[in-house]
């Protein structure tokens, strides 16, 4: 259980937070008082969302911005916005993410799955990174996933356009491509008061997963449901990391369960982290100031 943190005078802005984590750390963040940004793909969906926080929290500091993490135009518009609408902002949360079954393209001509889950949330720290560093101490907490594991990387060909795609496989590639920026983001940060950390929320039941899976990943996540946490307990790492001041000075870690946890060893390589981030900076078209 995350215990209650005095968040008032914070800005804290969230990715996917119209449903599941991302909701709940909304939620949990207005309750604390913070003044909670929403970034939302659907006006709709995102607008149901943000009432609700508003009146389970009593608070009318949760705003509502519109953009699709796997749009670069997208994530440059919103950045933009952020930028001139708020004077500071404490935490930003790389949340939105999803799991395709299919190999789909983005409207940039990438890879659908590590568009959304990785490109994205990095594309969004970079433009943010002078509000991060202005408003410092700051926090950056990208939500990844134990499926980084086992996920196999290959430089050659990480949109899987000569290998066999898998839903999973992808996923779990993406995440290993997060967990390797967020180190080498957190190692060229250091001593800038900004902290970046990721982490696994524990497997959830929340909509990243395909409404038409194919029938391999349909057995895989009819066979997990049963164990799956509900999006009140898998946002508990999110909030921890957002608000503990046990973790104001951590950096560059990888947390499961609240704690320090190893990840994949390849993405604390540092020739495989440096490829990986020079790959990244050339498909958003952005660097590290």
């Amino acid at each position: 259980m995350v215990q209650p943190v005095n968040m008032s005078g914070k800005v804290c802005v969230i990715t996917g937070a119209n449903s599941g984590i991302g909701k709940e750390t909304a939620l949990a963040l207005a309750q604390m008082g913070a003044h909670v940004v929403m970034v939302c793909r659907s006006r709709q969906k995102g607008e149901v969302a943000r009432d609700e926080i508003q009146r389970a929290a009593g608070s009318a500091n949760v705003d509502l911005l519109i953009a699709d993490t796997s749009s670069l135009a997208s994530v440059r518009a919103v950045a933009v916005e952020i930028a001139e609408k708020y004077p500071r902002l404490d935490v930003l949360v790389n949340n939105a993410g999803g799991a395709i079954p299919r190999r789909v393209l983005s409207e940039d001509g990438i890879e659908k799955t590590i568009a959304g889950n990785h490109l994205g949330g990095l594309l969004l720290t970079l433009l943010l990174l002078d509000l991060l560093k202005s408003s410092a101490p700051s926090r950056v907490i990208n939500v990844s996933s134990e499926a980084q594991r086992n996920a196999r990387l290959d430089l050659d060909d990480i949109q899987f356009e000569h290998r066999k795609y898998s839903g999973l496989s992808a996923y779990g590639q993406s995440k290993l491509l997060m967990n390797a920026c967020t180190f080498e983001l957190a190692r060229r940060l250091k001593g800038t008061g900004v902290t970046v950390n990721c982490l696994h929320p524990g497997v959830v039941k929340t909509n990243i997963w395909p409404r038409n899976p194919g029938i391999i990943f349909g057995i895989i996540l009819a066979m997990m449901k049963p164990f799956m946490l509900d999006a009140k307990k898998g946002a508990e790492v999110t909030i921890y990391l957002a608000t503990s001041a046990e973790v104001g000075n951590i950096t560059g870690e990888y947390f499961v369960k609240c704690k320090p946890a190893a990840p994949n060893p390849i993405e604390r390589d540092p020739k495989v982290a440096a490829a990986i981030w020079q790959w990244s900076e050339k498909m958003v078209g952005a660097s590290l100031a």
